[in-house]
């Protein structure tokens, strides 16, 4: 049984805008439990916000999760509703909602929002989260049938996210930077079994090239087994690689965004 709604957006604490979606959701199904998953995503920031669902859904109940990272919010771009996994996904159909369908086992029919008798009105072109997302999901778990939201969407028409990928070759392991979280750590689509597989241990020097720039870095369990200041790698809590700096921003100083490559290797 469907207990609980989540709730992802970029709307930050500053305004009113997340009690708005709460309130929504409170005035049509008051028993529903709601889990605020982040609301400091980076603005129309859509890979981060995929990346924070993704790496969070496995810690969730099952449930109705909602997505609102939107730049797209008033365009063309559709609201979908998807099912996986036993959980729907409700959100703009732009990518948002694909890392976490993927880590709930794939899609398995999803649906075009576009029945508005199930929208709050008016409907601001603007606010689609408290108009759209949120009564949408309150009437889910009130029983409504994802299939009374709209048409069905073929699910190879749903637009997915490129998954961050990795690849062991000639003694290292190449990939790319997922996400930078609020600290400025920096998160690798390298797992850390790839550098198990490559003979590195905590407690070795690891060689990390950025471009044409190479450094050598300690790989550590925590940011906090080096001085502060002091640069580091480390397995975080998603089993991927991050580099970090112990009480500082890793990707300010290293320049490394969101879909920068990056190449780890053992050191002598």
């Amino acid at each position: 049984m469907t207990s609980v709604i989540t709730l992802l957006t970029d709307y930050g604490l500053e305004d009113g805008y997340v009690a708005a979606c709460h309130g929504v959701i409170a005035g049509i199904a008051p028993e529903a439990r709601v889990i605020d998953v982040c609301h400091l995503i980076p603005s129309g920031d859509v890979r981060r916000g995929a990346a924070v669902l993704a790496q969070t859904i496995p810690y969730l109940p099952q449930g109705i999760h909602i997505g609102a990272v939107d730049p797209g919010a008033g365009g063309a771009r559709r609201a979908v509703a998807v099912e996986a996994g036993g959980r729907v996904f409700i959100g703009p159909d732009n990518g948002l909602l694909s890392w976490a369908v993927h880590a709930s086992g794939g899609a398995v029919a999803a649906y075009e929002i576009s029945n508005s008798a199930h929208f709050l009105h008016p409907v601001s072109p603007t606010f689609h989260g408290r108009d759209v997302f949120a009564p949408v999901a309150g009437r889910l778990f009130g029983g409504l049938r994802t299939a009374d939201l709209g048409p069905e969407v073929p699910l190879a028409r749903l637009v997915s996210l490129p998954e961050p990928t990795s690849q062991l070759r000639e003694g290292s392991v190449e990939g790319e930077v997922v996400s930078v979280d609020r600290y400025g750590n920096t998160q690798l689509s390298i797992a850390a079994g790839d550098l198990q597989a490559l003979g590195v241990r905590v407690g070795d020097t690891l060689g990390v090239w950025l471009g044409r720039r190479q450094l050598a870095l300690p790989f550590r369990e925590t940011y906090a087994a080096v001085p502060p200041g002091e640069l580091v790698a480390f397995a975080d809590s998603a089993g991927l690689i991050a580099i970090a700096i112990n009480s500082g921003d890793a990707a300010q100083r290293l320049g490394l965004p969101p879909g920068a490559h990056v190449r780890l290797s053992p050191t002598p």
